[in-house]
């Protein structure tokens, strides 16, 4: 009867796919909007800082950084201390500059010639550096005369000692011997200061006045030089006549004169050849003779040794005309 009293148009409970187990766990399972859905979901350990942590803290007292009257005058003290080195260092900084300064020359620069020694007593007088000051095209010729200097006073010495063994066999050679002394002392610096220096600074700056006064004293340097190799007896000078003079009674007094006659020789020969070098490059730079004149005149006109001795002279003329005049 049970069977007449159910829905013969309802589906059959067993014949019905969605009432399968599997299939209702899954569609019974709910899911959450999308609006209420949070990324980042708390964690434990978040809800327990969040029941632990409380909410107040209690103040805490930060120690005072205001420094007290001690380390502030300590602190003052030291700084004080470190200006003042600071300062005595820069001033000895500037005493060695100025010390420096002083021992340079017109040109700026450290004086480097004569090379002496640090601790010798002396010091340099000049600036020489042919590399920097003279131009390629005369350093040749310009150490050339340098060159020729040196041998010059290396043959005064040996001259000097060629008279005192010339000495050693007759005493009236003494005069030749006391000569050469003074040929010695008196060649040596001022052949440096009279003919090497000027054609130095002609080649260093074009100066047409620094060669033509270097053309003078040069022409006389090489008569000097004529003159020692001939050797005049009683001239100080161990040339060819005084050689060949002595050689027939002392060979070994002879020998040494022939030697130094024939060093007097190379210094006349070289001279020659130098000074003929040394023209024809004047020739080239341009030099003239009314240059010269100009260089003179500009050099002396803005001297101060020359300008305080031409007030001083105008001063007293002028002193010794009013004086007149009152008389």
């Amino acid at each position: 009867m049970s069977e007449f009293d159910s829905n013969p148009f309802a589906d059959p409970a067993g014949d019905n796919p969605f009432n399968d187990p599997s299939v209702t766990q899954v569609t019974s399972v709910t899911v959450e909007p999308v609006d209420q859905f949070n990324p980042f979901p708390a964690h434990p350990t978040d809800n327990l800082a969040t029941h632990t942590t409380t909410p107040y803290q209690p103040a805490v007292l930060q120690p005072s950084s205001v420094p007290s009257p001690q380390a502030t005058a300590a602190a003052a003290q030291a700084n004080l201390l470190r200006q003042q080195e600071e300062l005595e260092r820069k001033a000895a900084e500037l005493d060695r500059r100025e010390q420096e300064l002083q021992s340079r020359g017109p040109t700026g620069k450290q004086n480097n010639w004569p090379p002496l020694p640090k601790s010798f007593p002396i010091k340099a007088c000049f600036y020489q550096d042919f590399s920097e000051e003279i131009p390629p095209e005369y350093q040749r010729v310009c150490k050339m005369m340098y060159y020729l200097w040196m041998f010059n006073c290396v043959t005064l010495f040996l001259n000097l000692l060629a008279c005192l063994a010339y000495f050693t066999t007759k005493a009236s050679y003494g005069v030749d011997f006391g000569l050469s002394i003074l040929w010695l002392i008196l060649f040596s610096p001022c052949s440096f200061f009279c003919w090497y220096r000027p054609v130095y600074k002609a080649f260093k700056t074009d100066s047409s006045f620094s060669f033509f006064f270097f053309f003078f004293v040069f022409l006389c340097q090489v008569v000097v030089f004529i003159i020692q190799t001939v050797g005049i007896p009683y001239w100080g000078n161990s040339g060819w006549v005084t050689a060949f003079g002595i050689i027939g009674t002392d060979k070994a007094v002879g020998a040494i004169m022939i030697i130094v006659a024939f060093l007097f020789t190379i210094c006349a020969v070289l001279s020659i050849f130098l000074l003929k070098m040394v023209h024809s490059m004047y020739r080239r730079t341009g030099a003239s003779f009314t240059k010269a004149q100009h260089e003179f005149s500009q050099g002396v006109l803005t001297n101060k040794t020359f300008q305080t001795a031409a007030a001083g002279a105008a001063s007293t003329a002028a002193q010794g005309a009013f004086q007149g005049n009152r008389g």
